[in-house]
């Protein structure tokens, strides 16, 4: 099949998916009021392919038609180059707002696939299973998105100490086309607009957990199968002036209820395994890593561009220690820009020695998190009052207040409907329900913070830095007795 268009792509929606909100079940979730702006965005993303072929699409090596650059298992350092320019490219597309567009999950299963060996070390039917699903992916062009996290109804406890053992998904029997499965998960991010849900591997399973420790994926419309939306933040009334990105890329979350949901074995990759559950995520995702960090870096040039255009519009930019607070936000651009491009040299190296690409882990789970919540902070404190006094579009189009809201509100050699309509983008960005997600998103993207910083610690580096310190210290010693 190949790549598909835009309009391919909407009509695979069109599905009898179950899709809840606001209180009803979506007939159709293209033609829904707060989706249509996401569902637009998704199909100029599938049609972006069409128009730029060489730089975003590869031939196939089963059927030799254009395929996604996100599918590409690359094993040079040039092919892993291609991978990152084509994935920049999409990423500005939609100005890195997008978490979970479909270049992430592309990137997901192309890890898993790249290393069939890690998913079947004890059952080789599991990583066939992969292989295959990423052959089926590849071909088809599907919208992939995945599902990770148990229910917070009580962190305390383990998934199998609850009230209820079925509050986080698992097993609940075994026939001969598959396994039955009952439960939830979240966040479900993108999930009403995609073709496919991958319940992935994520929390730390302990032992009498086994039943948790599964992954498989299904088609987004499976019987039994229920997407709960939260609250649309696009209200479908407000457009480009005053919901500048709400109105695009409102990408929802949803958590996934599973009733009694029938998973076909060949959709299976992990099953009742806590070893392989608990160390795939780390052995096996170079790619996706790498993809988030791309994404990072092209929201980060975003929202740095919006930084000092606020600081211009309203003529801040002679003040020392403001061009010093831009200064920083740049310097921290061009940071990311040279890790991305160390990334992609340390993940070609890591699928060669097959080990984890650490600095890119460190980039994606510390450094990132840090400078997205930097530049917010310093949009909002350059903005001042301004972010919150911005009229709609309606009140400029009023004769009666037009002529007040142009004499007030106009910036420094900027006329003020162009002020005002950058502030709404601020707004938007950092103080709107869409805003609000974002950054929150942002500082949990890879989980808890605090427990992905807790890896690096349990490195063996730790000790190699721990012994320069002794060495010194024994120098020290010696030198004293002489």
């Amino acid at each position: 099949m190949g790549i598909r268009t835009g309009r391919e792509f909407i009509e695979s929606l069109r599905d009898g998916r179950a899709v809840y909100v606001n209180g009803g079940r979506v007939a159709d979730v293209t033609d829904y009021a707060s989706f249509r702006g996401i569902v637009a965005t998704l199909a100029a993303l599938y049609d972006f392919q069409h128009e730029h072929p060489a730089e975003l699409t590869y031939r196939s090596p089963l059927s030799g038609n254009p395929v996604a650059a996100g599918f590409l298992m690359a094993k040079t350092i040039e092919e892993v180059k291609f991978r990152s320019r084509a994935e920049l490219m999409r990423a500005d597309f939609n100005y890195g707002l997008m978490g979970r567009m479909p270049d992430f999950c592309n990137a997901f299963v192309t890890d898993l696939a790249c290393g069939p060996e890690d998913l079947g070390v004890r059952d080789k039917r599991l990583g066939e299973n992969m292989v295959s699903y990423y052959e089926e992916c590849r071909e088809g062009d599907l919208c992939l998105t995945h599902t990770l996290i148990d229910p917070q109804v009580d962190r305390s406890r383990g998934p199998a100490e609850q009230s209820d053992p079925f509050l986080t998904m698992r097993p609940v029997r075994e026939s001969d086309r598959g396994v039955i499965v009952r439960g939830a998960k979240m966040l479900s991010t993108l999930a009403p607009f995609a073709n496919e849900l991958i319940v992935g591997p994520f929390m730390p399973r302990k032992p009498g957990e086994e039943d948790y420790a599964i992954s498989f994926a299904i088609p987004c419309n499976t019987p039994g199968l229920k997407f709960v939306c939260r609250e649309p933040y696009d209200d479908g009334r407000h457009g480009d002036f005053d919901r500048p990105l709400t109105s695009h890329y409102d990408e929802q979350d949803a958590l996934a209820i599973f009733e009694d949901v029938l998973v076909p074995w060949e959709r299976m990759f992990i099953y009742r395994d806590i070893e392989i559950y608990n160390t795939i995520m780390m052995r096996r995702l170079g790619f996706t890593q790498l993809q988030a960090c791309i994404r990072g870096l092209a929201k980060l040039k975003f929202l740095t561009g919006l930084a000092c255009q606020i600081a211009e519009t309203i003529g801040r930019t002679e003040a020392i220690h403001v061009r010093a607070q831009l200064g920083e936000l740049v310097a921290n651009v061009e940071l990311l820009k040279g890790l991305v491009r160390n990334g992609a040299t340390e993940v070609a190296d890591a699928r060669a020695a097959g080990v984890p690409p650490l600095a890119i882990s460190a980039t994606l789970w510390v450094f990132i998190p840090k400078a997205h919540m930097q530049v917010a902070q310093a949009i909002r404190e350059l903005s001042g009052s301004g972010i919150i006094l911005t009229p709609t579009e309606a009140d400029f189009d009023n004769p009666d207040i037009a002529h007040h809201l142009d004499k007030y509100l106009q910036g420094k050699g900027v006329p003020a409907r162009d002020r005002v309509r950058l502030f709404k983008l601020a707004w938007d960005m950092v103080g709107s329900q869409f805003g609000s997600r974002q950054h929150q998103y942002e500082w949990f993207y890879a989980g808890d913070p605090y427990f992905t910083r807790n890896r690096f610690y349990g490195l063996p580096v730790v000790k190699e830095y721990k012994d320069i310190v002794a060495r010194l210290l024994e120098r020290g010693g010696l030198a004293k007795k002489g």
